[in-house]
């Protein structure tokens, strides 16, 4: 019986051990782009999301007069959560902070003038008005 309490504390103990916070710290030059990682908005650089597994993530930045960045980060598991080591960091007394820092520099969208715009909705007009042979 003490046996049995003895294994059922343990257990309980080892529910009540430290964990891993995982997160993902997005920038950007200028800040202020909203920010998406795997299609879901997370955001304004900067931002800070939780994230659950390691592996590829897709990031999108987009800011108004900016050209969109469309990026994709690996985040590779850390030495203490590789198997079987994970098993141990997960019974440890304490938190561990997993913190993945990404930055991007934005360019500058090169807009067209006017003149240009107007000579390109011309040359869209032609092309689109011409028959077109079966």
């Amino acid at each position: 019986m003490k046996r049995s309490c003895g294994l059922i504390l343990l257990c309980a103990a080892v529910g009540l051990c430290g964990c891993i916070e995982r997160e993902l710290y997005i920038t950007s030059e200028p800040a202020g782009a909203t920010v998406y990682v795997s299609d879901v908005e997370v955001g304004a650089t900067p931002v800070t999301t939780p994230f659950t597994w390691h592996g590829e993530y897709e990031i999108i930045l987009r800011k108004d007069g900016y050209e969109t960045i469309v990026a994709a980060r690996n985040v590779p598991a850390k030495l203490y959560e590789l198997p079987p080591i994970d098993l141990l960091s997960a019974m440890a007394p304490w938190t561990y902070h997993d913190r993945r820092h990404f930055h991007f520099e934005m360019s500058e969208l090169d807009l067209p003038d006017d003149a240009e715009l107007i000579d390109s909705a011309r040359e869209l007009r032609e092309r689109t008005l011409e028959p077109v042979e079966p």
